[in-house]
């Protein structure tokens, strides 16, 4: 699985590179902090809903810390999908390294 670091997903924003961007965090993680722009599906909706995704675009997915991330990236390569990338640290790591006015938790 491929994974990408805050400060490189940072360059691709700014770049504006043409990729999706899925938040699998539940909603009331979001309500705290969030990365823009992104597409917000659940963890526990992926099963269902990863036909919503595009299968012609990159998707970077991130979540709190990893872990869960690394998990829909591995179900989603099972699912066929080409190119899904893991962000490093999640949502945590961009706070510290990128952005430290986000609110962890």
């Amino acid at each position: 699985m491929k994974q990408i670091t805050v400060k490189d997903l940072k360059d691709k924003l700014d770049q504006k590179d043409d990729f999706l961007l899925l938040d699998v965090r539940e909603a009331f993680e979001r309500d705290i902090c969030k990365l823009e722009p992104d597409t917000h599906i659940p963890m526990n909706e992926i099963q269902s809903r990863y036909g919503d995704l595009p299968t012609d675009k990159p998707i970077v997915v991130y979540c709190r810390s990893g872990q869960r991330s690394m998990n829909v990236c591995n179900y989603l390569e099972t699912q066929g999908f080409e190119d899904v990338t893991n962000l490093q640290g999640g949502i945590l790591a961009w706070a510290d390294e990128i952005d430290p006015t986000l609110e962890k938790y």
